[in-house]
């Protein structure tokens, strides 16, 4: 199971409408244009995008829960694997013995390897369930992560929408660079990260002192 290729499609793609400045009315006449701060707000872009591809591979949350994700089914498959060998070792002894055995204890036999045919399949099929069910549920983690971080600098900066931009599998064949705050949503994703990770730090040192 991929994480990222599901990831890539979702977790990134939040539109954001969060902006509620108040449009100046236009004046007319030989009068001076003074700047001022609500000008300097109407002149943000309205529209802003986000590369996924530079999010999939430098947002650090992604890359932890990708780790842990993928030691998880390392682990599953490898569990699953020495169960099948050893089941496939029995096979081939009974192949070779079974001549040797009583009508009696063929079918007995028999009778086992099927059972354990059986839930070998039976715990493939709810692991896959069990991997599948943590990756929807890593999904929407990150997922809600970004976009509450896209619905705060919106809020910021103005935005009144935010779009996802990957090469080769966007509906943007082109935006201007300077529509591009992938940096900027990097940097305040793996900070808040970081924060994150250093207060559950602190809380776990805390704990073990009791």
């Amino acid at each position: 199971m991929n994480l990222s290729k599901i990831l890539m499609g979702v977790a990134f793609a939040a539109l954001v409408t969060a902006c509620n400045t108040e449009q100046k009315p236009q004046t007319t006449g030989a009068t001076t244009s003074t700047t001022t701060a609500s000008d300097s707000l109407s002149a943000q872009p309205d529209i802003v995008y986000v590369n996924s591809d530079s999010l999939l591979s430098k947002y650090e949350y992604f890359k932890d829960a990708r780790t842990r994700f993928q030691s998880k089914t390392e682990k599953a498959e490898k569990d699953l694997q020495a169960k099948a060998q050893a089941f496939e070792r029995d096979v081939q002894t009974y192949q070779r013995n079974g001549g040797n055995m009583t009508v009696e204890q063929r079918a007995s036999t028999e009778q086992k390897l099927s059972q354990r045919q059986q839930q070998l399949q039976q715990q493939g099929q709810t692991t896959g369930n069990q991997l599948a069910t943590e990756e929807a549920e890593e999904m929407k983690k990150i997922y809600d992560r970004v976009e509450a971080y896209l619905q705060k600098l919106s809020q910021e900066r103005g935005y009144k929408m935010v779009l996802t931009y990957s090469r080769g599998q966007s509906a943007i064949l082109f935006g201007d660079a300077s529509l591009d705050i992938t940096e900027e949503v990097l940097a305040g994703l793996n900070q808040d990260y970081d924060q994150e990770k250093e207060a559950a730090k602190t809380k776990d040192a805390a704990a073990k002192k009791k």
